[in-house]
């Protein structure tokens, strides 16, 4: 028969392995969620472009703390996406409309609107990146998980950011020569004409301001498709 202190120990004993198997339970559950995230870090985030994908409800089962992880990425592809698209596609997409001398008159209000929201665009993809850096800098992540989520980070973040710099520079710089010429054609008034996709003035002068106007563009447009073409494989 089984003494009250011996039946103590007993209990004893079987609380603490209970205990132990319980926390072994923890830690193999948080290892199997790290094995997951990795895996979609490596075969889904990794080979995303601009817009990398929203988890779903049994991804975000089988991450568990490491959602956290992923928010941070997810939230600066989100808003890099959106600054992109409201800010640097109107520029390509007014360009683009320029064919003939008297389209830079009447896209002249559009590009004037375009660049004066630059230099927002410019502030909100720095405050985007510091955010990003910032909750970046308190996570706690294993040497293999780190390995891989930097990968993740140097391609989605620092790549992007860095392409994005000189990028928006080169939209300014252009619209707003854009926005010169055509002004300079309004101006003019009724004294400028157009005549098989040319333009023409009244006198040299006019002439030669309106040369030294768009002298500068074919420098200033190539510069920007460059940049824009950098920024645009950067987030495929």
């Amino acid at each position: 028969m089984a003494t009250g202190k011996s039946c103590s120990r007993w209990l004893a004993s079987l609380a603490a392995i209970v205990m132990v198997v319980s926390l072994s339970g923890c830690f193999d559950k948080e290892g199997e969620q790290r094995k997951a995230f990795i895996d979609f870090l490596q075969n889904t985030a990794m080979r995303s472009g601009e817009h990398l994908p929203t988890l779903t409800s049994d991804q975000r089962k089988q991450f568990g703390p490491f959602v956290s992880d992923y928010a941070i990425l997810y939230g600066y592809s989100q808003q890099i996406s959106q600054a992109v698209d409201s800010g640097i596609r109107p520029v390509v997409d007014s360009v683009n409309s320029i064919r003939v001398p008297q389209d830079y008159a009447t896209q002249r209000e559009t590009l004037s609107q375009i660049n004066g929201s630059l230099g927002v665009l410019s502030q909100q993809i720095q405050s985007a990146r510091m955010q990003a850096d910032s909750a970046r800098a308190t996570l706690k992540q294993n040497d293999e998980l780190k390995a891989v989520y930097d990968k993740v980070y140097q391609k989605v973040v620092s790549g992007t950011a860095a392409t994005l710099e000189p990028l928006i520079p080169a939209a300014q710089t252009l619209t707003a020569q854009l926005v010169q010429v055509g002004d300079f054609i309004q101006q003019q008034g009724t004294q400028v004409g157009f005549v098989a996709n040319g333009i023409q003035f009244p006198t040299s002068q006019q002439a030669s301001q309106y040369n030294s106007l768009i002298g500068p563009l074919a420098s200033q447009q190539q510069a920007f498709n460059q940049a824009w073409s950098s920024a645009s494989a950067s987030m495929q």
